[in-house]
């Protein structure tokens, strides 16, 4: 049977530092539940932050241009319209991209499920938002809520109608007049409505700062994630 010196024991242990508890992670933190903390939950991937990222600034820089091309002071004030409608026509053509390359993602496209599933939670989600009910346990949700899912699918569909109407109007040898003249009006007007929606999915973020760090770091505090999404944390 071997012996141990003790006091070589304890110098190693003084050295070392104590050696990190089974189901607690590792002493940097990154244990099962992501960087940073135990309390720590992962919400998302880098892949699918960078999706994220990728399609805002391009969302921004469509919305952006579109109003220096419609609002006479701030066309004035910018000047350089042909500059200004080639960066709005690529931006918008580019639009999917981010999200079409964000496909070789497995969490994405795990994500994207559950964006496309409205169960029964959900529609309790949306009766508790109606009567402005906002206690937790009146909202259960799982990763997304069912306002978060309503967002997704309706700018999903705006995105694609604006990219048929746009190539209608760049294009314009490809369809006859009265197609172009109507694929002018839809594309003004909801053009419009999703800088509206967009103000409101902005200001949601705002609002919650956990939300947003979910978002810059990949990790959510558990309690908020608890809290918010409990069918998620069930998962």
């Amino acid at each position: 049977m071997r012996r141990t010196n003790p006091d070589a024991e304890a110098e190693r242990a003084r050295r070392t530092g104590p050696r990190p508890l089974p189901g607690r992670g590792h002493p940097t933190g990154a244990g099962p539940a992501g960087p940073g903390t135990g309390r720590d939950r992962r919400r998302f991937t880098r892949a699918e932050r960078w999706t994220h990222r990728a399609t805002g600034v391009l969302m921004l820089l469509c919305v952006g241009t579109a109003a220096c091309l419609y609002l006479p002071f701030l066309a004035e004030l910018v000047g350089r319209r042909a500059l200004v409608t080639t960066v709005h026509q690529w931006s918008g053509l580019l639009l999917p991209v981010p999200v079409l390359l964000g496909l070789f993602s497995r969490a994405l496209r795990a994500d994207l499920r559950r964006l496309n599933r409205f169960l029964p939670y959900d529609t309790r989600w949306l009766r508790s938002a109606v009567r402005r009910d906002h206690r937790p346990e009146a909202r259960p949700a799982g990763k997304f809520n069912a306002g978060q899912k309503i967002y997704a699918g309706w700018i999903a569909g705006a995105v694609l109608v604006m990219l048929g109407t746009g190539l209608m109007m760049w294009f314009t040898g490809l369809t006859p007049l009265i197609w172009r003249t109507s694929a002018t009006f839809v594309h003004d007007w909801l053009a419009l409505a999703i800088g509206v929606v967009l103000l409101g999915h902005i200001a949601k973020a705002y609002a919650d700062p956990e939300a947003r760090r979910g978002m810059r770091t990949g990790s959510v505090e558990r309690g908020w994630a608890e809290r918010e999404h409990p069918h998620w944390m069930e998962e």
